[in-house]
């Protein structure tokens, strides 16, 4: 007997349900269980390859008759801000972000039940108590981090604040991977009262700009959905990679103004607490 069978991972399939993306349609996930004993440079290779993590499962869509999900990432060098993303970094000039370790803390989860309650009230996360946040940051058995985004209040030098952003007023929260090759966006939420700063767009931003300066080709956005309103602003962060049958493939420009045409309305979001978003 060797040890092989151990570390090649075994893949299980989940039951038909209502897609929560696309209406009409029924989703399938094909997932493994990553442990110890899995060797990290295949854990890795999952994620590169269409894998999303959620606690210490791995997961990809496995729908029969649909390929509307497309993995999705940045090449962070070759990024250029339009317009409208020079005037939000501009209009967030005064949030900072720390990478903290992924431990849980009762500010992160009060911020993040106001941003449940505000977005996702009827959704599969809306139950999540105070553990099963805990779990979502530290059950991980790779390389994980949180990037917290808080403001600097005025004259924080005169209030004694200069130097503790941990007391700064948080507004966002990032859930990361570090990958061989690039962040993987995991996760994230924001205060959802906040609207004028764009929060969800501006840790996209940041995350593109932290990526580059480790030296890291790519940000990974999770999954597009073809048709899909909900998930086509991950469109607008280009030029990006698309996986398909033939591996990674940059997108032509032309293919994404099509798609973005080509979007219907979202349906509310209903996903285990286990898998939080694409």
């Amino acid at each position: 007997m060797t040890d092989q069978p151990k570390q090649f991972p075994e893949f299980y399939v989940t039951a038909p349900q209502p897609c929560p993306y696309l209406a009409g349609r029924l989703e399938r996930k094909l997932f493994t269980h990553l442990t110890h004993d899995k060797p990290q440079p295949l854990i890795d290779n999952l994620l590169k390859g269409g894998f999303r993590r959620s606690q210490n499962i791995a997961y990809m869509p496995y729908c029969d008759g649909c390929n509307a999900c497309v993995s999705v990432r940045v090449l962070v060098d070759q990024f250029e801000p339009g317009r409208t993303q020079r005037r939000l970094r501009e209009r967030n000039r005064d949030l900072v972000a720390r990478r903290v370790a992924a431990v849980p803390t009762a500010e992160q989860y009060s911020l993040f039940r106001r941003y449940i309650d505000a977005r996702h009230s009827d959704g599969g996360m809306a139950d999540m108590t105070v553990l099963d946040y805990a779990m979502m940051v530290e059950d991980s058995i790779i390389s994980t981090f949180l990037t917290e985004y808080r403001v600097k209040p005025p004259h924080a030098f005169e209030r004694g604040l200069d130097n503790r952003p941990e007391l700064w007023p948080l507004k966002a929260v990032a859930l990361c991977d570090r990958l061989s090759d690039g962040v993987s966006m995991v996760y994230s939420f924001y205060d959802p009262e906040d609207e004028k700063r764009s929060l969800g767009a501006q840790m996209i931003l940041e995350h593109i700009d932290y990526t580059k300066r480790l030296g890291l080709p790519y940000l990974y956005l999770g999954y597009w959905i073809n048709g899909s309103r909900k998930m086509s602003y991950k469109m607008r962060y280009q030029p990006q990679e698309r996986l398909g049958p033939n591996g990674w493939v940059k997108v032509d420009p032309a293919t994404i103004e099509a798609d973005t045409r080509n979007v219907v309305p979202a349906r509310p979001l209903r996903m285990p607490v286990r898998m939080p978003h694409k």
